[in-house]
């Protein structure tokens, strides 16, 4: 007889105890150099449980094990989502609008980068109303208004939250640091490489072929925009300050004509009058037979 009673005081976690979920020492690197443990000054009563400690100089340090608990129980839920299209990936800030727009390429969510649109949930009129099953936010406080309005149709929230963001309506808050673009995008590919695994898309065996960088905010230098604006125009020659070159025309050699040579054909048409070559004395109002019109003629 099996005893369960150990189990309860076992701490169980969503990896649990599996080797292929565990968490290696390449996604711990992959963390570190992002600084993704890095939290604020500031903590948040509800996010405590997720913070290692505090440094000497008041930033809270995330602990990483539980980070990617929390990141495995995220992809179980959008995993067992039917249609990937009911997901809804929302991100208002620029650092995870590209991360949202490539997680949604290849996991099949609906993305919603930028502003998002009052009422989107609520308001059935308009016309970018959905109805989603899971919404994942990269932003509590930024995204707060996508929060409230799934608070109003009970839609379950997945949110990257950091050790100051608000918790409310939050369901499943993955703790990270969300100041840092590289952070936010790096946990945005953990995320959909966690997905495509467990949906048996991709082999654990393998690495993934997408690399973090595609999911990293990318700002674009003075030098890039400024290329990309003006247009590309060859410029004009320099007429006036050219050298003048004497130009000789040279007629273009004969052709003889052969089979292959069209030859134009001859006119059918009558030759024109040459009206120049008339006599210049010609007196075109005096009459030939002097004939009086005026007279009758059967007089």
């Amino acid at each position: 007889q099996l005893s369960v009673v150990p189990l309860l005081f076992k701490q169980l976690n969503m990896s649990g105890g599996l080797a292929c979920l565990a968490l290696n020492k390449d996604d711990v690197t992959k963390m570190l150099a992002a600084s993704t443990h890095l939290g604020d000054s500031n903590v948040h009563f509800q996010m405590m449980q997720y913070v290692f400690r505090r440094r000497s100089d008041g930033v809270c340090l995330i602990d990483i094990k539980k980070t990617w608990e929390k990141l495995l129980l995220a992809a179980r839920v959008i995993a067992a989502i039917e249609n990937p299209a009911d997901v809804c990936v929302i991100s208002s800030r620029n650092f995870g609008q590209r991360a949202v727009l490539k997680f949604a390429s290849h996991t099949g969510a609906t993305p919603i980068a930028g502003r998002f649109t009052p009422g989107t949930f609520t308001n059935q009129i308009q016309a970018a109303f959905r109805e989603p099953r899971l919404l994942v936010i990269t932003d509590p406080a930024a995204d707060h208004q996508s929060i409230q309005e799934s608070s109003y149709v009970n839609i379950p929230v997945i949110a990257f939250c950091n050790t100051n963001s608000p918790t409310k309506y939050v369901d499943i808050a993955i703790p990270c640091n969300i100041n840092s673009s590289n952070s936010i995008g790096l946990m945005w590919w953990l995320l959909a490489r966690e997905v495509k695994r467990m949906r048996g898309d991709i082999s654990r065996n393998l690495e993934w072929e997408v690399m973090p960088d595609l999911y990293f905010y990318r700002e674009e230098k003075p030098e890039e925009e400024e290329e990309a604006q003006a247009p590309d125009v060859t410029p004009a020659q320099d007429t006036f300050n050219a050298a003048t070159t004497e130009t000789t025309y040279t007629a273009p050699a004969a052709v003889d004509a052969d089979a292959n040579t069209m030859i134009a054909p001859t006119s059918t048409y009558a030759p024109k009058e040459d009206w120049q070559t008339a006599d210049a004395n010609t007196d075109w109002g005096a009459d030939a037979n002097n004939t009086d019109w005026g007279t009758d003629t059967a007089t």
